[in-house]
């Protein structure tokens, strides 16, 4: 009898899931940005927010919640109800986290669901072009003959932009210093000015200064070349494999939330992402519109962590 009973309640309660599911969305949807606006993220959230809207019927709202580190908004969804109407836009500083802080107030992978992967933003290393270099195999001869003595700045520690330099370190075993600072537009601003010799910037974010002449590209970060610079190597071909520092946005949702929900999110989210206008707007911007399945941005959210993870053991890196 009391099994009966039991079987009943998990039928009633499997069918209001599903019901719940397919009445979803009936309210408009938080998208939680992590950081202010203007920004990496941000601008990806914008570039699908309308589309998005339109595929699910409810209009999806951004949402900037910045501070400490983006912990504060991740946290913001680790906490929210499961129910689809609170996501997180992620980037690459989900994956490095985990690896840099001992204590995080949410786990990355038991805490979230993922949905999808947006984009993979191409990592370019660029120099002042007053370095007397045009080429990695240079620059790593420069920087070995003067240990110390090159600079490469960043918007701060734990960031992309950061860690690519450190993989170039342990790569090519090379000394060059890592000067942080507090957003990448300062940091931009100082070496535009000369006050340090590279950087490894998302090509979104250096396409302007490369193409005006006033930073010099020399290679890529990534596992290929980007039709925007056909003509760049990347890494790899430039003489130092292991260096590959895609920096990267996506979907997630706290851990609960219905599988139903899940794939209705992944189906609208990727059908945006194949969309030609939104296509284009990431080429522009250097950027590859990805649209994986929930399985496999599990499994790359998971490599991304073991990467990091890594680098910051090896190359003691300390969060300030």
């Amino acid at each position: 009898m009391l099994t009966r009973i039991w079987a009943g309640v998990l039928m009633a309660f499997s069918c209001s899931a599903v019901a719940f599911a397919q009445a979803y969305p009936d309210r408009p949807i938080r998208l939680i940005v992590s950081y202010p606006p203007g920004g990496g993220t941000d601008v990806t959230a914008r570039t699908i927010q309308a589309k998005l809207s339109e595929g699910l019927g409810r209009q999806v709202v951004i949402d900037n919640r910045p501070g400490a580190g983006s912990t504060i908004g991740t946290d913001l969804v680790a906490k929210a109800t499961p129910d689809g109407y609170t996501l997180l836009m992620s980037d690459t500083t989900f994956g490095i986290i985990p690896g840099l802080y001992a204590k995080l107030p949410y786990d990355a992978q038991r805490d979230f669901q993922p949905v999808t992967q947006i984009t993979g933003v191409p990592v370019g290393l660029v120099v002042y072009p007053g370095l007397p270099v045009h080429s990695v195999k240079e620059l790593v001869a420069l920087a070995k003959s003067k240990p110390g003595e090159l600079n490469f700045g960043s918007g701060g520690i734990g960031t992309p932009v950061h860690m690519a330099g450190e993989l170039l370190k342990l790569a090519a075993n090379i000394d060059i210093v890592h000067i942080p600072y507090k957003g990448a537009g300062p940091a931009f601003t100082d070496m535009l000015g000369g006050h340090f010799q590279l950087m490894f910037p998302t090509l979104q974010s250096a396409v302007p200064h490369i193409k005006s002449g006033r930073l010099r590209l020399l290679a890529l970060t990534s596992e290929k070349r980007s039709p925007a610079f056909p003509d760049t190597p990347i890494m790899e071909e430039a003489g130092v494999p292991g260096v590959i520092a895609m920096a990267w946005f996506g979907i997630h949702a706290p851990k609960a939330t219905p599988p139903a929900i899940i794939a209705r999110l992944n189906a609208e989210a990727v059908k945006v992402l194949q969309d030609p206008v939104v296509k284009q707007r990431f080429a522009t911007e250097g950027a590859d519109a990805v649209g994986s399945s929930p399985a496999q941005f599990a499994q790359f959210i998971s490599n991304e962590i073991a990467k990091w993870t890594k680098v910051v053991k090896e190359g003691g890196i300390k969060a300030e």
